[in-house]
């Protein structure tokens, strides 16, 4: 049976109080192939009342109990790896061997982390006559977002539970089929009436409900910083924590002694990959002056050899990005781009040549890109990449802090001391040197409006308790 039309509240699938549907669109054919039922507050106080019921009996088990359950859950999401695969691949128009070996991927890996994390946390220690006790923060709400589904719901329901909490989770209403794919794979896995709750709907409705609720204790967000921004004055009238992961605007800098085809080949993929729909992507790339030209040739080989198309083909490397709108905003700044004088490199307006529907964006590439230009400014969340030239490496490490923004940044150099020294003075998150193998027990979370806390394995567990000292615990 499928669960499209309804939500997982208080261990049960159940009908909205209000009908409202929305059509789920995929992108590579801009048709409508399912429906989703549409939450409201009503929903919202039904998920929240089950997950507050549930919290003081799940708060009181062991981390063994909790890990036996993240076990369960892990088990079963391995049973329904290729289920989640497709609906990534229809919600977002994800090439299959994409949503089954970065998406889907993700999620499982995520998993694992917190299970290794959980075994060995550590949720009391001593100081003295006191006793320190991390406990679980309460009911948190989770709200995620559409680019990485399974990777941010993971990232959020994973370390609540390793905590003790119980939560209510909003995927995202534009790709969310894989959100409930997950809360039947919570279902099967035994997870414990109201721990779990899973309510669809859009931001005004259901996300900012959840993060203004007096009953819910934490709001943990991923998205956009615009509607980051809403989520923490919502949540200001209740003091309630709020962790988010927010946009970016990831510098990439390749310094005067790094192989320069090897780097601006990865950089080029790296910004490209998942159709451009990643907020950590290397989406500005700082190359010396004296190889500006070089390395434009490069990253135009290197653009032009991702093939865009049927997210179905085995041949298929970037699928469509994810909506009409992201497709609309994305040609918008690549008009910009072209009218402030960057230099168009590659790809550009209108669609790849042979296809003539579905939101597909052709791989772009500008060069002589100047700190003041828009592309280089604002989040574009598509396959488009800047390159700027820098005169000095004091000047590429200035031009890479001057943004609002401080997820992650990206330093290539064939000198590993030398990378260390300019990683230390970038002003993100998370620094990637040499293009690393993803780490899923590295801190990921962002400085300045890219967001605060930080998520992944131990790191995770931590923003959803509180601390105590219970003080006189050791006196005789």
């Amino acid at each position: 049976m499928s669960h499209h039309l309804q939500f997982y509240i208080n261990g049960a699938w159940v009908d909205p109080v209000k009908p409202a549907t929305l059509d789920v669109i995929n992108p590579a054919t801009e048709e409508a192939y399912t429906r989703i039922s549409m939450g409201s507050a009503a929903d919202v106080d039904r998920a929240v009342a089950a997950a507050r019921a549930a919290f003081p009996a799940f708060s009181a088990t062991t981390p063994a109990e909790r890990l036996a359950l993240l076990r369960r859950i892990l088990a079963v999401y391995n049973e329904r790896s290729e289920d989640i695969a497709r609906a990534v691949s229809d919600e977002m128009g994800a090439p299959m061997s994409w949503a089954r070996d970065a998406q889907t991927w993700a999620g499982r890996v995520h998993l694992e982390a917190t299970i290794t994390a959980l075994e060995n946390f550590s949720f009391e220690s001593s100081r003295g006559g006191t006793r320190i006790v991390q406990e679980a923060i309460g009911v948190a709400a989770l709200i995620t977002p559409w680019n990485w589904p399974l990777n941010q719901i993971v990232c959020k329901v994973a370390p609540a539970i390793a905590a003790g909490c119980t939560v209510v989770l909003k995927p995202s209403e534009i790709a969310p089929i894989s959100g409930i794919v997950f809360s039947e794979i919570m279902h099967a896995a035994g997870t414990p009436a109201g721990v779990y709750n899973m309510v669809n709907g859009d931001g005004p409705s259901v996300g900012q409900v959840m993060s203004g609720h007096k009953d819910v204790d934490m709001v943990s967000f991923t998205g956009s910083t615009r509607a980051g921004i809403l989520v923490a004055k919502t949540a200001a009238d209740t003091v309630k924590r709020v962790a988010q992961e927010l946009g970016g605007k990831s510098p990439n800098i390749i310094l005067e002694d790094a192989d320069l085809e090897s780097a601006v080949r990865k950089g080029v993929e790296g910004c490209m990959s998942n159709t451009g729909q990643s907020c950590d992507a290397p989406t500005r790339m700082l190359v010396p002056r004296a190889r500006h030209a070089e390395a434009l040739a490069i990253a135009k080989l290197a653009a032009e050899s991702q093939k865009v198309g049927d997210p179905q083909a085995p041949d298929t490397v970037l699928g469509p990005v994810v909506s009409e709108l992201q497709f609309n905003k994305i040609q918008g700044l690549i008009k910009v781009g072209i009218d402030e004088g960057a230099t168009l490199v590659s790809g550009g307006l209108g669609r790849p040549e042979g296809l003539s529907r579905g939101y597909f964006v052709r791989p772009t590439v500008f060069g002589g890109v100047t700190p003041e230009m828009t592309v280089a400014r604002e989040e574009i969340f598509g396959p488009v990449l800047v390159i700027m030239p820098y005169d000095s490496e004091e000047q590429a490490i200035a031009i890479a802090n001057d943004t609002v923004y401080g997820l992650a940044a990206y330093v290539q150099s064939g000198n590993l001391e030398h990378a260390r020294k300019v990683a230390r003075q970038l002003r993100a998150g998370q620094v990637n040197i040499n293009y690393p193998e993803w780490d899923t027990f590295a801190p990921f979370g962002g400085y300045k409006q890219s967001g605060n806390g930080r998520e992944y394995a131990d790191w995770g567990i931590h923003d959803f308790l509180e601390i105590k000292g219970i003080v006189g615990y050791g006196a005789q």
